[in-house]
């Protein structure tokens, strides 16, 4: 009767049609508000921990099953009538998620639990997560006067949509533009599989040959900026990309300014100066101010040989074109970078490509992981029944295993299981290239937390190349660490085995939720493991040892470019949140070039600010706001955690299985401060990706 609650451990995503979401996501509310007022209408003094904490966490499972199912439709599969019924249901789902906090019997049976004598007799998760869950509600409001409760739930609400259309504007400006190119000529420099997915992108709308269709997503974009020889081609390309989220009808500007306002008034009203302080007082960093010192610090460091490498850039540019140094156009950046990167190493990206078929990369990926962590990964077959008439479900029935119902037809799936005990951990998606229905970038999320001894369901999403024609998905290296990087934070999620579903898993502090993804990336460049994947999808030979070192010396070309764009976008963060009364009502191009003077180049030609069409910050009520510094902070981390890989062995099962039990498979059971020193035995050395970047 409600598809979306249906409690099965592998959903029938076939079933969740638009008609379905809202007597669905209505009876789950329904349900989850009879289970609230059963907590808060018990006698405080009587409530235990299971009737109180643990009930809690139980009492929204049905609709958190539903709304979860539902919003990952939303990312990976738009349609019209699927957007109307979430818009329409955001409101009511928000602002009852909002009042949990807000309700004074539900926080009164709580705290007094709490603060009993029986609290001290539990265990150390237990505790946790008593400690967790009150300074989540104190977070949220739960301590004001009703007055001001009623000033954070009306936030929280106008959050939730103002942040929801900000997405729909990035996806849906994203999807309004096409380049049509019928003359090849302007292809020169183009490698032939961004030609042939080119080719393949424009018969797949049905227009006729000869053509070359181009998009925004990356996989189709992204080889523009790099190879054409056409600079015309690229300024195109580059001044499409550079306006999502800026023009008409999908302009971000007065939403940017409008959800900077909501998060600053909700922080004060919670007795915070902004909202970084108020998001980060949990985190590693603690507050907004360590978060930009840690951000200014990398800054200063690697600042002047963040200029050197613009003015080399610049300077190899006028002697390939008998030209004077001058400012670069920014459509010219990646282009003079990547022939400049070719002509000092002698290595293209392309030359790679065919080493690293998808498939190929994920079977090596598991290998990896089953030899240090102690897995098994094992494939299942998939089917997606919305693509297949009447759905054969005479035909699936009678299979003994039946396949996996998935949500497209490129979705694949598997699942983990202990290598020594057999138990089955967890089972996950993946589904990584581009659709015009599927928002950007690349990610990891959660379907279903297994409570204690149950399998945990996950899911791994990217936009990565796509194959074409009768040539498998040959992905650049970048691609495969990006992989990696979500099969790590997969892998937190999957591995985890903390009795309490909310401390379980990814649920850690955000500046430290990277360390399992990241930590993954460093597989990528080792010889020992690379050879495990790495190979060609024609001839089966590993990446030649000329190449792999070529890759190795490659490995930094312009480090400190890299660094510096992403503490760009950590400074541009902060400083909004920190200091939104310096910014709020402002011209949002003069503040991005204010903010970010000394972490950029000058460009001949201006980029309209990233704010407009960054959805880490802006397409939930908060995500990565305030918190974007997190990657480089978490950096620091797996750079230093990986020494001891590289000291104790690369594949050692041990050092593996430590990484597993200390990091993995805790969660948030404990502090992250404490989760890594128990794996390292020590406190993170900050030099330690400097050091590995090159850059000290």
């Amino acid at each position: 009767m409600y598809p979306f609650l249906d409690p099965t451990f592998l959903p029938r995503w076939s079933t969740f049609t638009a008609e379905a979401i809202e007597p669905s996501i209505r009876h789950a509310l329904a349900e989850a508000e009879e289970n609230i007022d059963t907590i808060a209408s018990q006698d405080p003094a009587a409530a235990t921990y299971e009737s109180s904490f643990l009930a809690l966490e139980h009492a929204t499972e049905s609709l958190s099953r539903g709304w979860g199912r539902l919003q990952h439709l939303d990312s990976v599969s738009d349609n019209p009538a699927q957007r109307e019924a979430i818009n329409n249901l955001l409101p009511d789902v928000t602002d009852f998620y909002s009042s949990l906090s807000l309700n004074p019997q539900l926080f009164n049976v709580l705290n007094t639990v709490a603060q009993s004598e029986s609290a001290k007799s539990l265990t150390a998760i237990q505790q946790r997560h008593i400690q967790e869950t009150i300074a989540d509600f104190i977070e949220s409001g739960a301590a004001l006067p009703d007055a001001e409760k009623s000033r954070i739930a009306a936030s929280d609400s106008e959050l939730s949509k103002l942040t929801k259309k900000y997405s729909e504007n990035v996806l849906d400006a994203t999807n309004a533009w096409e380049l049509i190119i019928t003359d090849e000529s302007k292809l020169d420099g183009l490698p032939d599989s961004a030609k042939a997915a080119a080719v393949a992108n424009a018969r797949s709308k049905n227009i006729e040959a000869p053509a070359w269709r181009f998009t925004l997503q990356a996989p189709s974009m992204s080889p523009i900026m790099q190879h054409a020889h056409d600079e015309q081609l690229r300024k195109t390309v580059w001044q499409a990309s550079s306006v999502v989220g800026s023009e008409a009808p999908y302009d971000n500007s007065e939403l940017v300014w409008k959800i900077l306002e909501l998060r600053k008034q909700k922080a004060e009203v919670l007795g915070h100066t902004n909202f970084a302080d108020l998001t980060l007082q949990r985190r590693m960093a603690r507050n907004g101010g360590t978060a930009l010192a840690f951000v200014e610090s990398i800054h200063d460091k690697i600042h002047a040989t963040f200029l050197a490498d613009a003015q080399q850039l610049s300077e190899y540019k006028a002697a390939k074109t008998s030209t004077t140094p001058e400012q670069l156009e920014p459509w010219e950046i990646s282009y003079w970078a990547e022939r400049q990167r070719k002509e000092f190493y002698d290595i293209d990206d392309e030359d790679l490509r065919p080493y690293f078929p998808v498939n190929r990369v994920m079977e090596g990926m598991f290998s990896i992981a089953s030899k240090i962590f102690g897995i098994t990964i094992t494939q299942r077959d998939t089917i997606d029944l919305n693509s297949i008439k009447n759905h054969q479900s005479s035909i699936i029935n009678r299979q003994s295993t039946p396949p996996v119902d998935t949500w497209h037809p490129e979705v694949t799936f598997y699942e983990i299981h202990d290598s020594n005990s057999k138990k089955h951990l967890g089972s996950f998606y993946a589904d990584w290239h581009p659709r015009e229905t599927k928002r950007g970038g690349a990610w990891m999320n959660s379907i279903h937390t297994g409570a204690l001894g149950e399998p945990h369901l996950g899911l791994i999403i990217g936009n990565m190349s796509p194959p074409v024609d009768d040539t498998p998905a040959l992905l650049t290296h970048r691609e495969v660490e990006t992989i990696f990087h979500e099969f790590g934070h997969l892998l937190h999620g999957l591995l985890s085995n903390v009795p309490v579903k909310s401390l379980s898993g990814t649920n850690v502090a955000w500046d430290f939720v990277e360390l399992p993804s990241q930590i993954l990336e460093n597989f990528c460049w080792e010889r020992e493991t690379l050879d495990l994947f790495a190979r060609h999808y024609i001839t089966d030979a590993a990446i030649p040892e000329d190449f792999f070192r070529k890759m190795l010396a490659a490995k930094n070309y312009m480090s400190a470019t890299v660094f510096m764009r992403q503490l760009a976008l950590g400074k541009l963060d902060l400083e909004l949140h920190l200091h939104p009364e310096k910014y709020l009502g402002r011209d949002l191009q003069k503040v991005d070039r204010e903010i970010l003077a000394d972490y950029r180049v000058s460009f001949k030609t201006q980029a309209p600010s990233m704010a407009l069409r960054f959805n880490h910050l802006f397409s939930s009520p908060t995500g990565y706001a305030a918190g974007y510094y997190s990657y480089k902070w978490a950096e620091v981390l797996d750079a230093d955690a990986f020494t001891r890989f590289k000291k104790e062995g690369i594949l050692n099962p041990e050092i593996g299985m430590a990484f597993r039990e200390q990091i993995l498979s805790k969660g948030n059971s404990a502090p992250p401060e404490v989760l890594y020193q128990n794996f390292m035995s020590r406190p993170a050395d900050p030099e330690a990706l400097l050091v590995r970047a090159g850059l000290v």
